[in-house]
Parts: structure tokens; sequence; C-alpha cells
């Protein structure tokens, strides 16, 4: 399931707002409108961000008229700083971006026609690497996976949230594929729902048995024993092991740990920011009170209630089984272990 599609100079996006009951594509032809895409969630989950504003700046590049090297890497620098204020806390963004650009720089003495192409094969070499990345990440989770497991997700981290297959629930799929019985509970995620909307639907179309339920029933469910591992995506990883995720999350941690469940994360390297020390270094982003106040278009609290609606919270590293990657399982003391893996 590709999220996201680049062709003839256009991405083509799936809206996933509209998603489950609409199945809509956009087509971004411009890297302002890449960059909106990205700030409305009509393209959403770290990797997927990150890939998107690198096609973002693909476009940009060849919106770029001129013949000085001087204007046209002044304007790239422009359109890399409207990509890196949509989205402050999934690290992917930046990770992308930054590649993305110093691949340009890397190449400044080739003829701009030259570096522009670079710039969208490199854009094209990401996407491709993100597919493999997941399905190692898949392959890896899998072995943590036992038969007729019960797994609790939250949020969306599936192919909808990557370029294909998905980082949590690509350790799902895995799982299923390798005839393991296994079943998923969905979180709603609430005030977004994208666990409603979009995780339930993905799992259903490849047939995996899902059951989707309210964020608040994950504590019950927990302690009658009918979840035996959560597993979740991240958008940000401090190199401690503290990990930013969907809103939320942290309280599934807790809650695990207090029943004695693991608590998987399953991200790309590029997830891991080595430059943020701890969780109290990540920028928590903070979006609009309408997303708490209506669903759906629908209002459902009273006009003018104050409103905080942080995107994500912070899972301290002592919640954390174990980080899944693409390199491998990497286990508790995060602050020394996550240093040793090879980037």
């Amino acid at each position: 399931m590709r999220p996201l599609e680049f062709k003839n100079r256009v991405l083509k996006l799936i809206d996933q707002t509209k998603l489950p009951k609409e199945h809509c594509i956009i087509e971004c032809k411009t890297y302002l409108e890449v960059a909106k895409a990205i700030s409305d969630m009509i393209v959403r989950g770290a990797p997927a961000i990150g890939v998107t504003a690198a096609y973002g700046i693909a476009i940009g590049a060849y919106e770029i008229k001129t013949d000085s090297k001087e204007e046209f890497f002044k304007k790239l620098n422009d359109i890399k700083k409207v990509m890196e204020s949509t989205r402050p806390t999934a690290v992917n963004l930046f990770w992308a971006i930054d590649r993305i650009i110093k691949k340009a720089i890397d190449n400044k003495d080739k003829p701009i026609d030259v570096i522009k192409e670079i710039i969208y094969e490199e854009a094209v070499l990401m996407d491709e690497e993100d597919i493999k990345t997941n399905k190692a990440i898949g392959s890896y989770g899998n072995e943590l996976i036992k038969y007729n497991f019960t797994i609790l997700t939250h949020c969306n981290a599936g192919a909808l949230a990557t370029c294909d297959y998905g980082t949590a629930l690509g350790v799902v799929r895995a799982a299923f594929i390798s005839g393991k019985n296994i079943k998923v509970f969905a979180d709603e995620t609430r005030p977004y729902l994208q666990g409603a909307r979009l995780t339930a639907w993905e799992l259903m179309q490849e047939g995996i048995p899902v059951t989707l339920i309210c964020d608040n029933m994950a504590g019950h469910f927990m302690n009658s024993g009918e979840i035996d591992c959560v597993i979740v995506g991240a958008d940000r990883i401090a190199v401690n092991g503290d990990t930013a995720n969907k809103i939320g999350t942290y309280s599934v941690a807790v809650l695990a740990k207090e029943n004695n469940i693991p608590f998987y994360v399953a991200a790309p390297m590029s997830t891991i920011d080595f430059n943020t020390a701890t969780g109290k270094d990540i920028p928590i982003e903070e979006r609009s009170a309408k997303e708490v106040t209506h669903i759906q278009g629908i209002q459902i609290a009273p006009t003018g209630v104050d409103v905080r609606n942080p995107a994500f919270d912070v899972t301290p590293n002592r919640y954390i089984t174990a980080i899944i990657t693409e390199k491998g399982l990497i286990f508790p003391p995060f602050d020394e272990n996550l240093g040793m893996i090879d980037r």
C-alpha cells in the first residue's frame, strides 16, 4: 500500500484525512503544495513525512528558473526552510531534508540541471530504502512475537505512515505472514483517530484480525490478560532511548509496565536523533484546538472552551522493552547500546 507516488514531477498522495470513508488522491505540483500536505496531515507518519519532504524539495528545485548557482542555492535554502517549518517533532523530516540538501551541495560544481536530477534521484533512493528498511524491521520484530499473540498498537505506524509495509505494523505483517495466528487490538488514537481510521482499515485490507478499542480501554484489556505485547512506532528517539510518539503512547507504556507486558518501539535508524540527549529536549508540536473540539467536522465540545492539543508525548526509556530497527533489536541500557549501532 503506497501512500505516495512521484511521477512526471507530480507527487500523488493518498489524502489520509479522508480515509476510510473515501479513497482520494491529491496531486502536488509545487513545493508549497507538498508543504501544506505535510502540515495538514494529508500525509503523516515520520518516515512518509521525510520522503515526502525530499520529493517536495525535488519539485521545488525543478521550479527554480535561474542560471546563477548562487541564486539557485539561495532559493533551494528557502525551500528547505519552508519544509522544515511543517512538522517540528518528526526527526525523519529534518534527516531527509539535510540528506538531500547535502547531496546537492556535494555536487555544486555540476550544472544546475544536473543538480536538479541528482536531487530527484536521491529522493527516489530514499523512497526505495524506506521500503527495504521497513521489511527488515518487520523481520527482526517477528523474532519477538510468539504464536497466538494479541498485539496492542497505538496510532498508525503502517504502510500509510511509511513508503510501504510499515514499522510497527510491519512487525505485525511479518508475524501474520509467518503463520503465527496473531491478532491486533488497535487504539482509536484521539484526537485524530489514526488507529480507528487508518490502522483498522489497513489491517482489514490484508485480512489481519483486528479489534478496535477506545484509548481508555487499553488498561482493562491488559489487566484481563488479553494483550501479550505492545508495538508502536516513533517520531523521534533520543540517544538515551526516550521516545516521542503520538499522544497517548506514554499512557499505554505505563499501563504495559504495570501489567508486565513487553512494550516495543519499531522505527528506522533515521528516527534516532543522535543530537538529542533525552526526551526533555524533543520539541512537541501543538495542533489546532478544532481537532479536539470537532470530529469529522461535527462539534462535540462547548464553543469557546480552552483546549490543549499536543500531538505527541515522550515515553521515558525505562518503559521500553526493546527498540526494533533495520539494524536489529536494541535492548536497555539504551544510552550505551544505541551508541554502539552502526549508523
